[in-house]
């Protein structure tokens, strides 16, 4: 067994911490902007999206797969780790640990709203069923990215449920237009795995419709999240814009073919980048909308 900080830090790569904020702020922002509190279940539920749930979700995949990221050239560093064997047992348990004792304390203050306990439980049943054997569904092509997408919608409406919020036809639209990024999100980065994952006989939506097809369905699925946000009230609407810049950055690769493909981490590093100026600025319009009272 490896040293123990040579552990955390296996572990701490594994858990993806430039993806922390991608299920982390969907909860945080969700439960604070309606509720207007920073209170107990805030802290407890942004904690658990950011670290123990990366953690599953991610670690969790890099044990079971192995053997196929032994042969992806960009596995091993910030896009995944390459755990060697000998740390599948401590990541397995660490996130098996820190999974349910986070869980206890979330259904314990989240006693007062059953809802809550629901949402949760299929938020981790979606994140354990995306890698686990007999489940896997990261290789059933479509609901992949389905599941996938569910990963990162599901902090949002969770903090929905514990916080009490009244689902309106605004919130909705926006749920929906995230969910149509994220499957955007996970097709367009399974379009840079179809070799590795064909040699080691793995299944994705990119694998069954080809690099350049998967590409356009992205950009499709984008275009249609930045749609949906131009029906929501001003200023939400203006988050329509948010879909611009993942779509300039995809489109050179519409036409990829599959031999290829590898080449669209060019864009997937970038798509990693624009998250956060993304990020920053749907920041700034959920405050300005909240200032304006929509999340009231």
């Amino acid at each position: 067994m490896p040293d123990r900080p040579s552990v955390v830090r296996t572990l701490f790569v594994a858990s993806r911490p430039l993806s922390w904020i991608n299920t982390a702020f969907p909860f945080a922002a969700a439960y604070f902007l309606t509720t207007g509190r920073v209170d107990t279940a805030l802290v407890i539920g942004t904690l658990f999206f950011l670290v123990p749930y990366n953690l599953t979700m991610y670690g969790v995949n890099d044990v079971f797969d192995y053997e196929s990221d032994l042969a992806n050239p960009r596995k091993g560093g910030a896009e995944g780790a390459k755990l060697p064997p000998a740390l599948h047992p401590i990541t397995l348990w660490s996130s098996a640990v820190l999974m349910a004792v986070f869980a206890v304390v979330l259904v314990v203050l989240g006693a007062q709203r059953p809802l809550s306990w629901l949402v949760l439980a299929i938020s981790v049943f979606a994140v354990l069923a995306y890698s686990v054997p007999r489940l896997r569904f990261k290789e059933i092509p479509v609901l992949d990215s389905l599941t996938s997408s569910t990963h990162f919608v599901t902090p949002a409406l969770y903090a929905f449920a514990l916080a009490g919020t009244t689902l309106t036809p605004p919130l909705i639209l926006t749920m929906v237009a995230f969910f149509c990024w994220g499957m955007a999100s996970h097709a367009f980065g399974a379009v840079q795995d179809i070799v590795p994952d064909r040699e080691a006989g793995i299944g994705s939506i990119a694998t069954v419709l080809g690099a350049a097809r998967t590409v356009r369905i992205a950009i499709l699925l984008w275009a249609l999240a930045g749609v949906l946000m131009l029906f929501a009230p001003w200023p939400a609407s203006l988050a329509a814009l948010a879909a611009v810049p993942y779509i300039v950055i995809v489109a050179p690769f519409a036409g990829v073919d599959d031999a290829h493909s590898g080449s669209a981490n060019r864009a997937w590093r970038r798509f990693l980048a624009i998250n956060y100026a993304v990020g920053f600025a749907v920041t700034m319009l959920l405050i300005l909308c909240a200032m304006e009272g929509l999340f009231a």
